[in-house]
Order: structure tokens, then C-alpha cells, then sequence
């Protein structure tokens, strides 16, 4: 195998082993936080139907978490096989935040063990929800981290190079990068969204197939209302990331925003072909990316003519921006729709129609966080380390890595598989009527 061939196949492996964690990453990132504020709520209104989408939510959260450490070390793994030349020259930078992500994946787990087992040990609830801080911390934490690591691929700083070698390394300054703050604030908010409209999906086809029960009413009040909060917290911070890009990687911004020609009051194009070197069957949103790259209407954007071929990312990104800015919209307008909806006492809201829409945004919101990463890395290219190396410079020139293709593949196709047909029969098994019947038993009471 050549080095070309070596580098396509390890970009592929990366891709889909980033394309299969990113889902259950994402999750594992939002449900903490969901179960934390379903137990305050719980606590808040004696209410122990939200106690229960607590109890509920951190049983299923366990098997994303089991396939999450698997996919998170395949990804270590995979960072020294297929791109030693990266970890020879930047390990020592980011072996920090690398660890720090370790650290606090661990931080979370032995508090998320021992909050599982001592749910009938506390009288006062409010004892046990105290156990779910550092399981949420520690949650959010390992997705600062870690996208610390992919923020200072596309911003590096904190060292200098001598003889093609890092010297003089400063990991606080090389964390603490101009991409980290936009991308870590983006990601984080994206996870507690897509959890959230995940949750409220499961809600709405719980209630769809007959299950009229008023706990998966509030399950699915309570996750649109937050998903809507985060949904509009993804916009305005997708606002400060466009204006990262103007001013760090304007050659990415213009690919993704299919701007060919340096002009002032530039229209945002969504949507469209390029044919012939021009944009068609656009939608053009006039002085939208003056103001989106630099808060000006009128303010000069950086066209594609203003930077080499061969360091313009592929502008097929532009069609990964259009999904993912579409489907943060449609759900940012549905969950506000259907709270407004809920507030007023629309019974649209109700329907078995605008439920199906709900049902169709967990896998919407899914499809937007793939395009959003997909955007994020595809974009850096032709760099694994912008400005210092080249994607194909990094690679390893392993005759093999198509084989680890291929075995990978197996691994996530039975881990994705094991981890539906798991939860599946965790919940059939166990359906909330049941468990609300055994546990009023359990307390003398009557059926809640």
C-alpha cells in the first residue's frame, strides 16, 4: 500500500470511528445533565415522576457509557497507529488536555457508580441528587477536553519549532488557543440539545404507541423546554464561531459559505450547486455573512480568490453547514412552537402529527451533530495541524490499515446493534406503568 492509499484508508478509519463515538459521546455529555435536572424537579415538586425519569434515564445512560469508553479508546488508539508523525511532533503538546479528559471520565464514573446504587439509601433526596453534580462536571469536562485537543489542531500555539521539533512547549497557553472558546462552547451546548431532543423524542413515541401515561407528558415537557434553551444557546454561539473563523480560518468560512470572491455586504448563500465556478438555486440572504464574519453589514469577507488551491478545505462543507444550520432552525422553531404551544393550550401540540415531527427530531438533531463535526474536521483539510502539517504528511504508511478498516467496522456494527437491542429490552422489560405500580407498592400507597 502507498502513502496515498495509507492515507485515505486511515482518514476513512478516523472518520467513521469519529462519525460512531460522536453519538454516543454526545449523549453521554447531555444525559447527565437531563437526569440532574429531572431529579431537581423531582425534589422541587414532590414529584415522583420526574424522580423516576431520573432513576430511568441513568439506567439507559450506563450501556451508552460502556460503548462510549470503546469508542474513546479505539480513538486513542487510532491517533498513534494512523498518525504517528502527528504524535511524535505534538504529543508532548496536547498530552495535557489528553489527560485531563482521562481524568475526568474517570471523576465521573466513580460518582455516577456510586449514585446507582444507593438510590433507595437515601431518605433525603436531596442527599443522593448531590452525587449527580460531580457526574454531570465530570461529563461536561471530558468534552472540554477533548475538544481542547481538536481546537488547538485548528489554532496551535504555545510552543516553537527548532529543527522540525516542538520546543519551548506551554501546555496552558497551547489549551487556552483562539478556537477554544467558540468550539468548546459550541460542542457542550450541542450535547445538552441533542440529549435533550433525544429524550423528548422517546417521549413523543412512547405516547404515540398508546402509552397516555402523564409521566411521559412531563418527560416530554421538560426535555423540548430545555432543548429549546439550548437550541437557541447553539445559535448565538454558532454567531461567535463564525467570527473565530473570519478572523483565524477565513479560507474554511468562505468554502463553507461558497464566498468565491472577496466583496463587502456579503449575502449568506445557503443551499445551491456550483456549476461552471457559479453559485445556483441559492438562497441568498443579503449582508448575512458581513455580518455573521464581522458583525457589520457591510463589513469585506475574505473570498476563496484570496488563498492558495491547495490550502482551500473541499467545498462540498458548504452542503454539511446547509444541514446543520437547517435542522438547528427546525428544531429550535418546533420545541418553541410546541412550549409556546403547551403555555397557550394549543391542542396541536397534542397531535399524533406534530408528535411525529418530535419523534423525527432525535434522529434530525443526530444527523446535525455528524454534519457539524464533519464541517469542523473536513474543513481544517488539507491540515491535521493548520499551518505546520499536512493531513498527508501525518499518516502512517502501514500496508494494513484497510484491514483495520474492516475489523473496526465489525466492532461498531456489533456495539451499535448490542446497545439498541440492550436498551430495547431493558425498557420493554420494565415499563414505566410497572415500575410505578411496584414502587407505590413498595411504599403502601396508592398507584401514582
Amino acid at each position: 500500500m502507498g502513502n496515498e492509499e495509507a492515507v485515505f484508508f486511515s482518514r476513512v478509519l478516523t472518520e467513521t470511528t469519529l462519525s460512531f463515538h460522536i453519538i454516543y459521546a454526545t449523549i453521554g455529555v447531555g444525559v447527565p445533565l437531563m437526569i440532574m435536572i429531572a431529579q431537581w424537579v423531582g425534589i422541587k415538586k414532590n414529584d415522583d415522576h420526574y424522580i423516576l425519569l431520573a432513576r430511568r434515564w441513568a439506567r439507559g445512560f450506563i450501556i451508552t457509557v460502556a460503548v462510549g469508553v470503546v469508542t474513546g479508546t479505539a480513538i486513542g488508539l487510532q491517533l498513534s497507529l494512523l498518525w504517528p508523525n502527528f504524535m511524535e511532533l505534538a504529543g508532548n503538546v496536547i498530552a495535557l488536555p489528553l489527560f485531563m479528559e482521562t481524568f475526568a471520565f474517570f471523576f465521573e464514573a466513580i460518582f455516577l457508580g456510586i449514585y446507582l446504587y444507593t438510590w433507595d439509601r437515601f431518605e433525603n433526596q436531596k442527599k443522593h441528587f448531590l452525587l449527580l453534580i460531580p457526574v454531570a462536571v465530570g461529563a461536561s469536562f471530558s468534552a472540554v477536553f477533548i475538544t481542547i485537543v481538536n481546537a488547538f489542531m485548528n489554532a496551535p500555539r504555545g510552543f516553537d519549532i527548532v529543527n522540525g521539533e516542538f520546543v519551548n512547549v506551554n501546555p496552558l497557553l497551547a489549551m487556552f488557543n483562539p478556537a477554544m472558546p467558540t468550539k468548546v462552547a459550541h460542542v457542550v451546548a450541542t450535547s445538552y440539545m441533542t440529549a435533550a431532543f433525544v429524550l423528548a423524542a422517546i417521549a413523543a413515541f412512547r405516547l404515540l404507541k398508546g402509552s397516555n401515561h402523564e409521566y411521559h407528558k412531563k418527560a416530554l415537557y421538560l426535555t423540548m423546554k430545555v432543548g429549546l434553551v439550548f437550541a437557541i444557546a447553539s445559535a448565538i454561539i454558532g454567531d461567535f464561531s463564525g467570527k473565530y473563523l473570519a478572523e483565524y480560518q477565513p479560507e474554511k468560512l468562505a468554502a463553507a459559505e461558497w464566498h468565491l470572491e472577496t466583496s463587502e455586504n456579503a449575502p449568506l448563500i445557503m443551499y445551491g450547486i456550483l456549476k461552471d465556478g457559479e453559485v445556483k438555486y441559492a438562497i441568498k440572504i443579503p449582508y448575512a455573512l458581513s455580518f455573521l464574519a464581522h458583525g457589520s453589514f457591510t463589513q469585506e469577507v475574505a473570498g476563496l480568490d484570496q488563498f492558495p488551491e491547495d490550502e482551500v478545505p473541499p467545498l462540498y462543507i458548504h452542503y454539511l453547514f446547509d444541514i446543520m444550520v437547517s435542522i438547528g432552525i427546525w428544531m429550535t422553531l418546533l420545541s418553541g412552537v410546541f412550549w409556546l404551544g403547551v403555555q397557550r393550550g394549543w391542542k396541536m401540540v397534542s397531535t399524533k402529527w406534530f408528535r411525529w415531527l418530535i419523534v423525527l427530531g432525535g434522529p434530525l438533531t443526530i444527523v446535525a451533530i455528524e454534519a457539524g463535526w464533519w464541517l469542523a474536521e473536513v474543513g481544517r483539510q488539507p491540515w491535521i495541524l493548520r499551518g505546520i502539517m499536512r493531513t498527508q504528511d501525518a499518516a502512517t504508511t502501514s500496508g494494513h490499515v484497510d484491514s483495520m478498516l474492516i475489523l473496526f467496522c465489525l466492532l461498531y456494527l456489533i456495539l451499535g446493534v448490542g446497545s439498541v437491542v440492550v436498551l430495547r429490552r431493558m425498557f420493554r422489560n420494565n415499563p414505566v406503568e410497572r415500575e410505578i405500580e411496584d414502587r407505590d407498592s413498595e411504599k403502601g400507597g396508592d398507584v401514582l
